[in-house]
């Protein structure tokens, strides 16, 4: 009799039906095609839509005069730093000045200085003589508070400046004081450098007397013209007459569109659709990869992207690197106006999270479409993975107001079109091929556009990684 040894057991023929054999009779249960690139796509569910007919939306505002306000270009060689000549035109006594050698002149006569944290700039009380281009880095214009003590009246950053003032006249003295915050790159251009250039020059002096004589004319703080009125007024005084005039080159936004041809063999359409739609399946994830470029483009589109149609003056860089409560706060500050939610990639919320943290404070959520949200000051903070994260790990936070009874942002699409499948989205067949393949064209239309400066604003440079 032969005692058969325990380890090899497992090796004898099995005693039951194996799963392998079993499975070949049972039905398995299937989930639908997975996708790992669908997102939430917040912003297409909270961005109010306007129904736009003919493809166009024209954004009509009140005559606006140039206030200056952009940023200022420059290229480098090396370690050396140069103003391109055409960007001066983005200070405001310079702003619609033509004449490109006299610019060119302008350019040359600026000089590169470095600066390190801590280093001061310009100090209050002194001569404001000098015109001041920060090509990198970020300063903090100090100043006397209302209750004598110092505080922080602005930061400026790469591509801002100071000191325009100083083509004007040379007899103002500076209001603030400027710091380096981190290592400065800045170009300067001394009054007297500017002089020289301007005692030869009969269309630059053309040019500054005109602006002169426009920059008296009556305007609101948004640079609009403004609107006379009167009030407070007893008896029977003459009242004024004013009109509200119009910009007469208001921007228009053409729909823009993302397609793709969707092909599906008519065997696998005849053959394998139980017990899921070939057809149907292939179509939803097409829809969805079309959805998630739609709000990429919303958001990065050099046209009409959100990113890139903030004003300047409703950019700011943070305090202090991270992005912090106080960072948040100035961001409402600028859209102060029934602000909406703010938008920011989910990494950027996590490190406004860890700043929170370390401060001791706790936001609270909001409850939005049954889903529980973070946020401040009661402003939700949606995520979206479609706003850039930069190689030095820096990223972006907007804050938005939407509607157009607002004055906000809102999105544009047109529905009603042929073979609408979702609105602003249509499906349209193109036939079948010789190679009995059936054809789908796929295509989605959409815009979006910022009915006044102050509905966006935009926090930039957030560090994400910074150590402790």
């Amino acid at each position: 009799m032969t005692v058969t040894d325990p380890v090899e057991s497992d090796e004898q023929a099995p005693l039951s039906l194996g799963r392998a054999a079993a499975r070949t009779l049972a039905t398995t249960t299937k989930s639908v095609p997975q996708m790992q690139g669908i997102s939430s796509r917040w912003l297409l569910r909270v961005l109010p839509w306007v129904e736009v007919s003919g493809g166009t939306y024209r954004v009509n505002r009140r005559l606006s005069y140039a206030v200056g306000d952009g940023r200022v270009t420059f290229t480098s060689t090396g370690s050396q730093v140069r103003v391109i000549p055409p960007e001066l035109g983005e200070l405001a006594p310079l702003r619609g000045f033509a004449d490109e050698e006299v610019l060119a002149e302008l350019a040359d006569r600026f000089t590169q200085a470095e600066y390190q944290p801590g280093d001061a700039l310009v100090e209050f009380g002194s001569p404001a003589d000098q015109v001041f281009l920060i090509a990198h880095g970020k300063i903090s214009k100090v100043g006397t508070g209302a209750y004598g003590d110092q505080t922080v009246l602005g930061t400026l950053a790469d591509g801002d400046y100071f000191g325009e003032a100083a083509l004007l006249s040379g007899e103002e003295i500076w209001e603030f004081t400027a710091k380096a915050v981190t290592a400065c790159t800045v170009l300067t251009l001394p009054r007297a450098a500017f002089e020289d250039v301007l005692s030869r020059s009969e269309n630059l002096q053309a040019h500054l007397h005109e602006f002169a004589a426009r920059g008296s004319g009556a305007r609101n703080d948004h640079g609009e013209a403004e609107i006379a009125l009167a009030s407070g007024h007893d008896g029977e005084p003459v009242l004024p007459g004013t009109y509200v005039d119009y910009d007469a080159q208001p921007r228009e936004y053409e729909l823009s569109v993302a397609q793709t041809v969707l092909r599906v063999h008519s065997r696998v359409a005849d053959l394998y659709n139980q017990p899921m739609n070939q057809i149907e399946q292939q179509l939803r994830l097409t829809v969805e990869a079309l959805r998630e470029r739609q709000e990429h483009e919303l958001i990065n589109n050099p046209g009409f992207g959100l990113l890139h149609n903030a004003d300047f003056a409703q950019r700011i860089p943070t305090r202090t690197g991270p992005p912090t409560p106080d960072d948040l706060d100035e961001l409402l500050a600028l859209v102060w106006k029934d602000p909406g939610f703010f938008l920011a990639h989910p990494k950027t919320i996590a490190a406004f999270g860890r700043e929170c943290t370390k401060a001791g404070i706790y936001p609270d959520t909001v409850d939005l479409g049954g889903h529980q949200i973070p946020a401040w000051r009661g402003i939700p903070i949606l995520p979206c993975n479609k706003i850039p994260v930069t190689d030095t790990r820096t990223s972006s936070i907007l804050l938005m107001r939407t509607g157009e009874q607002a004055q906000g942002v809102v999105g544009l699409h047109q529905t009603g079109l042929p073979d609408e499948y979702q609105p602003g989205l249509n499906v349209r067949f193109m036939g079948i091929s010789d190679q009995a393949i059936i054809s789908y064209l796929v295509s989605a239309y959409y815009s979006a556009a910022v009915l006044v400066p102050d509905a966006l604003a935009i926090l930039e440079a957030a560090e994400l990684g910074r150590e402790s």
